[in-house]
C-alpha cells in the first residue's frame, strides 16, 4: 500500500490500523469543537502532521490518519472524508468545504479482478491557498494547484492548474482567478 503496489484492504495488519484510527476518530468526533487543546492532541497523534491554527470540524473521517499532512491555517469543514490509503498532502491556508471527499484508493474495473479484493492507491495533493467548495470529490492521483477554486459538487479526476476556477463533473478549468 505505502509503495503504491496493489494491496488487500482486509489484510489483518491494515484492519488493525483502521481500528486504531476509528477509535481516535470517535474520540475526536466526541470532543467539543470549542475544546481546541483536546482536539489538537488527538489530531497530532492521529495525523502525520497538522500545522498551526488549522481547524478540522466534526464529523471527520479517515482510514489511517498517518498518511495525512495538513499545513497551517487550513480549515476543514463538517463531514470531510479522507480515504488515505496513499499520502494526502494539504497545504497552508486551504479551505475545505462541508462534505468534501479525498479518495486515494481505487478498484479494478474488471469484475473478476475486483473479486480478488486487491486495490491500488495514488496520492492526492491540495496545494496552498486552494478552496474546495461543498461536496467536492477529489479522486486518486490528483493535484489541485495553488490558489485553485473548485466549485461545489465537482468531481476532480485529473490535475487542476494553479489560480483557476474549476467546475463540473468531470471538473475542468473555466477561467483564471
Amino acid at each position: 500500500m505505502l509503495a503504491g503496489e496493489p494491496y488487500l484492504a482486509d489484510d489483518e495488519e491494515l484492519l488493525g490500523e483502521r481500528r486504531r484510527c476509528r477509535m481516535a476518530i470517535e474520540r475526536l468526533n466526541a470532543t467539543s469543537s470549542v475544546d481546541r487543546p483536546a482536539r489538537a492532541s488527538i489530531l497530532s497523534d492521529l495525523l502525520a502532521g497538522v500545522g498551526d491554527e488549522t481547524e478540522i470540524l466534526s464529523p471527520f473521517a479517515c482510514d489511517y490518519g498517518y498518511q495525512i499532512e495538513i499545513g497551517s491555517r487550513t480549515f476543514v469543514n463538517f463531514g470531510a472524508v479522507i480515504l488515505d490509503s496513499a499520502a494526502v498532502l494539504i497545504g497552508n491556508d486551504v479551505q475545505i468545504g462541508p462534505g468534501v471527499k479525498l479518495v486515494t484508493p481505487n478498484h479494478p474495473l474488471d469484475p473478476d479482478e475486483r473479486r480478488t479484493r486487491y486495490e491500488v492507491a495514488a496520492p492526492i495533493t491540495i496545494c496552498d491557498d486552494a478552496w474546495l467548495a461543498a461536496g467536492v470529490i477529489v479522486c486518486a492521483g490528483v493535484t489541485v494547484g495553488e490558489g485553485a477554486v473548485v466549485g461545489a459538487g465537482s468531481v476532480v479526476t485529473r490535475d487542476l492548474p494553479a489560480r483557476h476556477l474549476c467546475i463540473g463533473s468531470p471538473c475542468r478549468p473555466v477561467r483564471e482567478v
